[in-house]
């Protein structure tokens, strides 16, 4: 029985590529649907015969009680967005300056989520989203209903790679048509659908939305002897991976300009949908020369699609009032499809623009959505009114009725009233937030609850908060409670910077909370600096100094500070010990298979001692530590004079 099992798998498994990868099946649906069912009922005859690459995953295994989270080894960077030819020709200018003759790989750019794929020796074992781009979620249980993702590769090779879970048009119209029949909300596009779907906590429900999956990078090249982009993606293809075949490489960048003018006006001809199109320099060495950017690689650039625009009307001007006591007008329309999302709501940014453009509640507009993403009104239809009402900016606060300023340097409209509701709930949600205090379960709605209810009026109210005070609220059960009381009283162990950085301080964003943390250590020396203090630091600039020594001297700030602390929340920064220096400054490439080690441990042990890994050798390599089976990179090393270690002589340097 066990071979029997074992053939069917392997021939379902087989059916599976050529249908999803290859589209080009080889079997009849109802033959494949009868060997499926065959095999389940095999195997829950025979449960010690049911692998973990076995085809009968994909319907979907148990409901999950939550996502864990998953630190990326190497960051899922984001990439910088060009919008028309000339910032294209800048960027093809930036890569010059340091290659000559670039040749550019040109990708579609497919709009659905990025997903982080990790094999161990040929087996598919962990899955996760982008998230924050540091760290993600583990939703491998749903990605493997994914059909398209192999769960066992033609290699025994340990690596990772990434690429864009989307659902195709078909699978999007086909939910869609299902939702409307149950009476549920309709998906606004196949992006939103993917990303709902992934995050479904019952991976059967997952399984049920035909998710598809192309994959456009390995995080490790030089595991698969690729010296460039386009051969990466040839290896991943033999590997069974689906990748998507209308790439192109390019001698130039005006090639790579025609090629993005032909998909400006083919892409509807797709069957997924795309927002742009990916530039990467083609040779890796290249790239790794190129480097990288806190935010993006150098060597890429992501072409954005022009913004759809569509005519609808204003009905009405709404205000809101955000943390810092900026009111910004909001335009609500009458409903109308934008790429492919229903938009109810545009920006109007702010009241000079309304002015500037003469924008009148009533007025036919043009709006759009800038990067495909934010809605904005473009301008009015001014020969189409009749009787439209003319905007006045507010004179008082919609929230508290306060007098409105406006500084002459700036366009902004503001509230200064300290008391403002509506500022302070903007400034708890700030403190709560995941870059803040990251307070589990006390989301932007929760904290709109408690304030409402009157339990809080500022971020100090929070820590004095009681289960009988929480418990008689609408949706709070005695676990969210319990759990929601706990995340408070965690949050109170955070670094200073943390703290800083949530106090909602103006101008002082997290990197420079952080710099001013760890260069005074304590909340005391912060308040006892003045302004020469602050900008002796290099990060800290004369406005961001001028608006710490206006909240420092705050009165009202200082008691907060001291009830934030008579309630135990910490204000020092730790110091964390620094990394070895065995191997400071030193870059290291790994190639081959290594026996004690994975590549990741490896790689994880040389940065803990001050080293850098990179992908590719080049005449600024140190070091490139070699296993079996090496490859082209050995020999380049050879030929570069670089320094090899074998995995032995590696381990001995750490236990030096």
């Amino acid at each position: 029985m066990k071979e029997k099992i074992k053939d069917l798998q392997d021939k379902l498994n087989r059916y599976n590529y050529e249908y999803h990868v290859l589209d080009k099946p080889s079997i009849a649906d109802v033959d494949y649907d009868h060997m499926l069912r065959e095999l389940i009922d095999l195997e829950n005859e025979f449960p010690e015969y049911k692998t973990s690459t076995s085809p009968t995953v994909r319907v979907g295994g148990d409901i999950l009680s939550g996502f864990e989270k998953v630190t990326h080894g190497t960051p899922m960077l984001s990439l910088s967005n060009a919008f028309n030819a000339e910032e294209l020709r800048a960027f093809d200018k930036r890569v010059q300056q340091v290659v000559d003759q670039p040749t550019y790989m040109c990708e579609l750019k497919i709009d659905g989520l990025a997903v982080s794929l990790t094999y161990e020796e040929g087996v598919f074992v962990q899955g996760a989203t982008r998230g924050d781009g540091s760290v993600g979620e583990n939703i491998t249980e749903n990605l493997k209903t994914i059909h398209a993702i192999p769960l066992t590769v033609n290699s025994n090779l340990s690596f990772e790679v990434r690429g864009e879970a989307y659902m195709p048009k078909p699978s999007f119209q086909k939910l869609n048509a299902q939702r409307l029949e149950n009476g549920d909300a309709e998906f606004q596009n196949p992006r939103n659908a993917a990303a709902g779907s992934l995050r479904q906590l019952d991976p059967k429900l997952a399984a049920k939305r035909n998710l598809s999956v192309f994959i456009y990078s390995v995080t490790s090249p030089e595991a698969l002897n690729a010296s460039t982009q386009n051969g990466a993606l040839d290896i991943l293809d033999e590997l069974g991976f689906k990748t998507n075949h209308e790439r192109r490489l390019m001698n130039n960048i005006e090639e790579v300009i025609d090629y993005i003018d032909y998909w400006t006006t083919h892409r509807s001809e797709l069957s997924y949908e795309i927002d742009g199109i990916v530039i990467k320099v083609n040779d890796l060495n290249e790239q790794e020369e190129l480097g990288y950017t806190v935010r993006s690689p150098r060597w890429a650039i992501a072409y954005k699609f022009p913004a759809e625009e569509v005519i609808t009307e204003i009905l009405d001007i709404e205000l809101t009032v955000g943390r810092t006591g900026v009111i910004t007008p909001t335009a609500i329309l009458e409903p109308v499809k934008v790429a492919g999302t229903t938009v109810a709501r545009a920006s109007l940014h702010n009241h000079d623009l309304i002015e500037e453009r003469d924008i009148r509640i009533g007025d036919k507009v043009v709006i759009r959505k800038a990067g495909d993403i934010i809605p904005e009104v473009v301008k009015s239809l001014k020969e189409e009114r009749t009787n439209q009402v003319v905007y006045q900016a507010p004179t008082t606060c919609p929230s508290c009725g306060h007098d409105t300023v406006h500084l002459e340097e700036e366009v902004a409209i503001r509230c200064i009233n300290p008391s403002c509701p509506a500022q302070l709930q903007e400034g708890i949600i700030h403190f709560v937030s995941r870059g803040a205090m990251n307070i589990d379960g006390l989301g932007e709605k929760v904290v709109r609850q408690l304030f409402e209810a009157e339990l809080i009026k500022n971020v100090a109210d929070l820590y004095h908060l009681e289960y009988d005070q929480l418990i008689g609220l609408e949706r709070m059960g005695d676990k969210k409670v319990t759990n929601l009381l706990q995340a408070i009283e965690d949050s109170k162990s955070k670094d200073l910077s943390k703290v800083l950085f949530g106090l909602g301080i103006r101008f002082l964003g997290a990197k420079a909370s952080r710099t001013l943390a760890e260069h005074f250590l304590t909340i005391e020396k912060i308040i006892a600096a003045d302004k020469e203090d602050f900008m002796s630091i290099p990060e800290i600039g004369e406005k961001i100094a001028d608006s710490i020594v206006t909240y420092t001297s705050n009165q009202d700030f200082l008691d907060l500070i001291k009830e934030l602390q008579e309630v135990g929340v910490n204000f020092t920064e730790e110091v964390h010990e620094a990394a070895g220096s065995l191997f400071s400054d030193m870059t290291f490439v790994l190639t081959g298979k290594l026996e004690e080690l994975t590549r990741t441990e490896a790689k994880d042990k040389i940065e803990a001692e001050g080293g850098k890994v990179t992908g590719s050798v080049s005449k600024n390599t140190d070091v490139v530590l070699a296993g079996a089976d090496a490859g082209s990179k050995l020999e380049k090393a050879k030929s570069l004079g670089i320094e090899v270690w074998n995995e032995e002589e590696f381990i001995e340097k750490l236990g030096q």
